[in-house]
C-alpha cells in the first residue's frame, strides 16, 4: 500500500509493505526526523495502529538527540521507571547485550505500571552479524481468537503485574553482571499494579489482551490455578500465526503500540554485541470491558522491602 503525502510543494510516497498476515509492515521511502510533515506523521500513527508494529531501515542518521525529538511527535517522552536513562539524555534507554540485558522473554513494556507506555521506539546501534532478532505478537488477534466462553471468562479477570520476576527462567546464560543488575537496578524500586486481562484500546475500540513476564498472577486465585490460566492465555498470544520476526540491521528503527502487542528478544548471538536504544511515549492507565481502571497498588524502594 502506498500512502501520498503532500509537504508543501513536494509530494512524498508512504510505502507500506506488509510483512506478516496479522502483524508487522516495514515503512520505505522516510527518513525519520522530528520535522516530518503532519501528514506523514498521521499517516505513520494510522500504519501503527492498523499493523502494530512498523519498521524502517537506513535511519543511522538518527543519534539520542534526534531519536528523542522524532519520539515527541507521538507523544509525552517518559523514562524508564527504575533504569537510569543514557547519559546526556533524559529519555533514552541502553539496553546492552553485553550486560546481560536481553529481554529474551514475552512482555508488553513496563506494565508493572498502571500507565505504562503506550508507544515504543527501538533503534539498532549495534547488530550481531548473526542472531539476535526480535518477535512481536498481536494481543488484539490473540483476544479475537480466543473461544466465545474463554473470552468472556477473560474479560473477568484481572492480573498482578510486578517488576520483581523469576528474571532467570529457564535461561542458562544469564551472567553475574546482568543478575547484579537486575537485583541493584530494574528492581531498585518494587512495583505491584492490577490490570485487566483485557482491555479496549483507547484509539481503535479493540480488545487486546495484557500478559507477558510481569503478569505474576490471577486476582482471587492460588499460584497452581493462575499458573494454568496464564498459559492458556500467554499460549493463544504467541501462536505462530499471530507473530512477526524482525532480523536487524544498524540504523533500523522498529515502532510498536505497546498496548496491542508484546516482544521477545532472541538470546541467540552468544558474546557478540548487541545494543539497541528505545524511548517510550506516555500512556494512560488501562481501562477493562466494565470500564475499571488499571491500578498500582504498591510502589516500594527495595531497601525498605527487605
Amino acid at each position: 500500500m502506498t500512502v501520498q503525502i503532500l509537504a508543501n510543494t513536494n509530494t512524498a510516497a508512504l510505502d507500506i509493505r506488509p510483512i506478516g498476515g496479522r502483524i508487522g509492515a516495514e515503512i520505505q521511502g522516510v527518513r525519520l526526523a522530528s520535522d516530518l510533515p503532519s501528514a506523514a506523521v498521521d499517516a505513520i500513527k494510522q500504519a501503527l495502529l492498523k499493523h502494530k508494529v512498523i519498521f524502517f531501515r537506513d535511519q543511522s542518521h538518527l543519534d539520542e538527540a534526534e531519536q528523542e525529538a522524532f519520539g515527541r511527535l507521538f507523544g509525552d517522552l517518559v523514562p524508564h521507571p527504575t533504569v537510569p536513562s543514557l547519559k546526556g539524555t533524559d529519555n533514552v534507554l541502553d539496553i546492552d547485550g553485553s550486560r546481560g540485558e536481553r529481554a529474551s522473554s514475552w512482555h508488553t513494556d513496563v506494565t508493572f505500571v498502571a500507565d505504562y507506555p503506550k508507544i515504543s521506539i527501538l533503534r539498532g546501534v549495534v547488530v550481531p552479524e548473526a542472531g539476535g532478532d526480535t518477535l512481536w505478537a498481536n494481543t488484539v488477534a490473540a483476544y479475537n481468537d480466543l473461544p466465545e466462553g474463554l473470552r468472556e471468562f477473560a474479560e473477568t479477570l484481572w492480573l498482578l503485574h510486578s517488576n520483581v520476576y523469576d528474571y532467570v527462567g529457564n535461561r542458562h546464560t544469564v551472567s553475574e553482571e546482568g543478575r547484579r543488575r537486575y537485583n541493584e537496578v530494574f528492581t531498585s524500586t518494587r512495583y505491584e499494579t492490577e490490570h485487566p486481562l483485557v482491555h479496549v484500546h483507547p484509539e481503535t475500540g479493540e480488545r487486546a489482551l495484557i500478559l507477558g513476564h510481569f503478569a505474576q498472577k490471577v486476582i482471587g486465585y492460588g499460584t497452581t490455578d493462575s499458573a494454568h490460566l496464564l498459559a492458556i492465555f500467554q499460549e493463544h498470544i504467541i501462536r505462530p500465526e499471530n507473530t512477526v520476526r524482525w532480523r536487524w540491521a544498524a540504523g533500523d528503527v522498529a515502532i510498536w503500540d505497546n498496548r496491542a502487542t508484546q516482544h521477545r528478544a532472541i538470546d541467540d548471538y552468544g558474546d557478540a554485541p548487541r545494543v539497541v536504544r528505545r524511548v517510550t511515549i506516555a500512556g494512560d492507565a488501562a481501562v477493562g470491558v466494565d470500564g475499571r481502571r488499571s491500578f498500582t497498588r504498591s510502589k516500594v524502594p527495595a531497601a525498605k522491602v527487605a
